[in-house]
């Protein structure tokens, strides 16, 4: 049956293997045993830093000029009309694939709860609590708070929610959060309306978080069950900062707290265990605020649960997780975007601020400031209740911080293999060898990217709108994850292939010489005849030198090599041709054993086309005769 395909879904994110060299740190657990964290915990709520509701002069000082916003937007949301999501919305992923027909109006009404929340709390005047009764008690009518991409998980596999099994994700956490921190502020002046309401979150809560996370082990991103090769990503500390959210605010028994607060923590230790010790996110700059920054929200839960207790914050390796988003950003709003990243971003300012102030980084503190330079501090809207409670709390001392953005000249990341190297002279190079089988994968080993005065010129494309089948058996067919559409050479006619063995050897990072280079031959399936392919990379001056010295087992067909880029291409002689792209231009040398051509990619997808326009362009290299041995070099000068 046609929808019962749906059993490959989340295949790259969740059920393929990978040679991450997972390490036994569990560093929550070492802190505490169950009988500690039982002992450290902060009962009945009283951990929680912001002011009750009806602490007007609290609200009205923490808020300053801030509460007006607040106010107005939520006074946006008086009339707002509550989305109803049918059955056909959910059904709709497994017959076509698509996910936001779902997803956009669920998103909607979350925002709208959050938004909703906090003008009330910055009102203080009873305006806004009938809508927000409105959008939890239909919240609560739902079936599942569950998205319809991950229902598959369900023991049906479908996507149509099934109301005799609840269980986690990342939407229904999110949900439960949002809910939860709902229920604290307003549960007493709910109960003055109607006390049913109050009751029937506390339900719902428990029925979909609370009892689903203590009754089953068998929650992938649990992590429980484990095995060397599988991937554990972002959606562990997700997950878990949202259930350990829920738990601190609606479980008032010290015993089962504590054994749900020591569950989760032995979860999130395996993600930390699975993290590479360098700190660098694989899963790209875009994944940064699910992956550390939700490892982040989990800590910074966990350490207020606990009276600063329990806490990682002095780890090098949590700081080393949270400067990867400031070493990754170029300027101007573009990024390093390896994996399923956007090349534009930098990241949530407030939550890289909070971060920062956490591990002691002035670097990721002024790196935030800097982000928001012009706009100044803001408070996170958006869906999430906690990160737009942090902003508040902290956003006075935000506010006051000098923006900087600084970060070193070479940025090495050993285990992961990203290495970026930047100059003086406006030279930006990111590269990488790692695997292909990375969290967010894209077939890419050995590939780089180049900018020239923070203006990109040789790209990564990144990723399309996300679809069933961007994380199914097909993700491999869509243009954006084959290498053949990366910086790399196509070796006879064969692109490099999915999965942990097809991976990067001999990587190494000379930060004196500022030189990157990696044997990406591995990466290559048997059929490409390749036995060492080495691409290395040097950076001097105005000047980025790349080398590809190779020897083959087979010639079956020439060697192509591939660029991509944004600009406009000018093949000016054999040998030599320039890209042009915002301003910057660059020139490109090349072996005269190559004949070049410029292939045009439409972009009919948005979330590619908002990057860089309607199309961007291949440049194909292909060489005029067989070699099975030999060096090219490639010279791009600005």
């Amino acid at each position: 049956m046609k929808q019962q395909l749906i059993g490959t879904l989340l295949l790259i994110l969740i059920g393929c293997s990978s040679a991450q060299a997972y390490t036994e740190r569990n560093l929550l657990q070492k802190k505490a045993d169950e009988a500690t964290v039982k002992a450290a915990l902060v009962m009945n709520q009283k951990w929680v830093k912001y002011p009750t509701y009806h602490s007007r002069p609290s609200w009205d000082s923490l808020l300053g000029s801030q509460k007006a916003m607040l106010i107005a937007q939520g006074e946006k949301l008086l009339k707002y009309q509550w989305k109803l999501i049918p059955a056909t919305a959910y059904l709709e992923y497994e017959r076509s694939g698509e996910r936001n027909i779902m997803q956009n109006p669920y998103e909607e009404n979350r925002c709208a709860l959050n938004t909703l929340m906090l003008a009330e709390l910055a009102e203080g005047k009873g305006r806004f609590i009938d809508q927000l009764i409105n959008g939890v008690y239909q919240g609560c009518e739902m079936t599942s708070w569950v998205l319809s991409a991950h229902l598959p998980r369900q023991a049906s596999r479908r996507s149509l929610p099934d109301f005799r099994e609840q269980i986690i994700d990342l939407g229904s956490g999110g949900y439960g959060s949002l809910m939860a921190w709902i229920h604290y502020f307003f549960a007493p002046t709910f109960d003055e309306v109607n006390p049913a309401i109050a009751v029937r979150m506390r339900h719902a809560i428990q029925e979909r978080i609370l009892d689903p996370f203590m009754n089953s082990s068998d929650a992938w991103w649990m992590a429980f069950n484990w095995k060397p090769g599988e991937i554990i990503n972002n959606w562990n500390p997700w997950c878990n900062s949202n259930v350990l959210q829920c738990f601190l605010l609606m479980e008032n028994d010290p015993g089962r707290l504590a054994k749900a607060v020591h569950r989760s923590m032995q979860s999130v230790d395996k993600f930390i265990n699975f993290v590479k010790a360098d700190g660098a996110c694989e899963e790209g700059t875009s994944y940064w605020g699910h992956a550390a920054g939700k490892l982040y929200d989990y800590l910074q839960l966990l350490s207020d649960g606990t009276d600063g207790k329990i806490s990682l914050f002095g780890e090098p390796m949590v700081r080393s997780m949270g400067e990867y988003i400031s070493r990754s950003y170029v300027g101007n709003g573009w990024v390093v975007n390896f994996a399923d990243a956007s090349a534009k971003g930098g990241g949530d300012a407030p939550l890289i601020y909070r971060y920062g102030q956490a591990v002691g980084s002035n670097e990721m503190m002024q790196f935030a400031a800097y982000l928001v330079e012009e706009k100044k501090a803001y408070i996170t809207l958006g869906n999430d209740a906690f990160r737009s409670l942090e902003s508040i709390a902290s956003y006075a001392q935000f506010a006051r911080t000098t923006p900087r953005h600084a970060s070193p000249d070479v940025t090495w990341y050993p285990e992961t293999e990203f290495c970026y190297l930047k100059n003086n002279k406006g030279l930006f190079l990111a590269a990488k060898g790692g695997f292909n089988n990375e969290s967010h994968n894209h077939n890419d080993v050995g590939t780089f990217s180049l900018y020239v005065n923070t203006v990109p010129m040789l790209i990564d494309a990144g990723v399309g709108t996300y679809t069933r089948k961007t994380f199914g058996s097909e993700r491999y067919t869509i243009w954006t994850m084959q290498s053949n559409y990366h910086n790399l050479p196509l070796i006879n006619g064969v692109p490099q292939r999915f999965g942990q063995e097809y991976k990067a050897t001999q990587t190494t990072c000379n930060m004196r010489k500022m030189t990157f280079s990696t044997d990406i031959a591995g990466a290559y399936p048997e059929e490409a005849g390749v036995k060492s392919w080495v691409r290395a990379y040097a950076l001097a001056g105005k000047q980025l030198t790349i080398t590809d010295k190779f020897a083959l087992n087979q010639t079956t067909e020439p060697t192509q090599v591939n660029f991509l880029t944004w600009g406009k291409v000018v093949l000016k002689s054999p040998g030599k041709l320039t890209i042009e792209a915002a301003g910057q231009q660059v020139e490109l040398d090349y072996p005269t054993v190559f004949d070049a051509t410029v292939e045009p990619i439409a972009l009919d997808d948005p979330r590619l086309s908002t990057v860089w326009g309607k199309e961007i362009y291949r440049i194909v290299l292909k060489a005029k005769e067989q070699k099975s041995a030999g060096t090219y070099t490639f010279v791009i000068r600005n």
